[in-house]
């Protein structure tokens, strides 16, 4: 099941800081790319990746928050691009562009410090913007969970809440790190940092749900059927 569209509210904010974040994975990755060699953009990934042995350490601890700006291929970067346009425009629109900005790096964070937490003895770096991500999406169920989401499911497209929709994905990740940390092998290079996922999920939840209480936001009502897509 992967999102292609959701429900954005008619009048909702200019997403500014998400587009600003997109650009700035984008410009990372094309660098990388600039490079020349998989061994040049392996030392990349490997100096601005978030290593747990080197957290642990207290070394480059700086890597918690580039390591959300750096990307493994092209698959990589295009799955979390397509969430993050689609679910951080309506975050966004609900803190606000500071608002959004802070959460985003904030969950982020938190999810690189889950990683490393959770895989201290590992000696291989954790990069990509989908912990933050992770917590675009904890946030938007909060706040939009009765949204509908197009998703692609082999070759149908479907509608569904977005409840449902965040609800399988977010099932899947507590699935895998719960395996992966089983397996006591969390991630390779070009793996993925589960734990991570799982942790920013959790940390956007619980600040969206204390953010929502303090925004004084009313009860979600199920979203129309006929709202504009993007």
């Amino acid at each position: 099941m992967f999102p292609i569209g959701d429900q954005n509210r008619p009048g909702h904010l200019v997403p500014v800081v998400n587009y600003l974040l997109i650009a700035a994975n984008v410009a990372v990755f094309l660098l990388e790319l600039q490079l020349g060699s998989t061994e040049a953009m392996d030392a990349f990934i490997t100096r601005y990746g978030a290593v747990p042995t080197e957290i642990i350490a207290r070394q480059h601890l700086s890597t918690l928050f580039t390591s959300l700006f750096v990307h493994a291929g092209w698959a990589h970067i295009f799955g979390n691009m397509v969430f993050l346009l689609i679910f951080g425009d309506n975050v966004e629109d609900a803190l606000g562009h500071a608002g959004y900005l802070i959460f985003y790096l904030v969950v982020g964070l938190l999810a690189s410090l889950t990683f490393v937490a959770l895989n201290a003895g590992l000696d291989t770096p954790s990069v990509g913007a989908s912990g933050a991500i992770s917590g675009v999406l904890g946030a938007y169920l909060i706040f939009f969970g009765n949204n509908r989401i197009r998703v692609l499911i082999f070759f149908f497209i479907m509608t569904v809440p977005a409840w449902v929709m965040i609800g399988l994905w977010a099932g899947q990740q507590f699935f895998a790190t719960y395996g992966a940390l089983a397996q006591t092998a969390q991630t390779e290079m070009s793996g993925v940092a589960y734990a991570a996922h799982a942790g920013g999920f959790l940390a956007g939840l619980l600040i969206a749900a204390v953010l929502r209480v303090m925004l004084g936001r009313p009860e979600q009502r199920p979203a129309s059927r006929t709202g504009r897509y993007a």
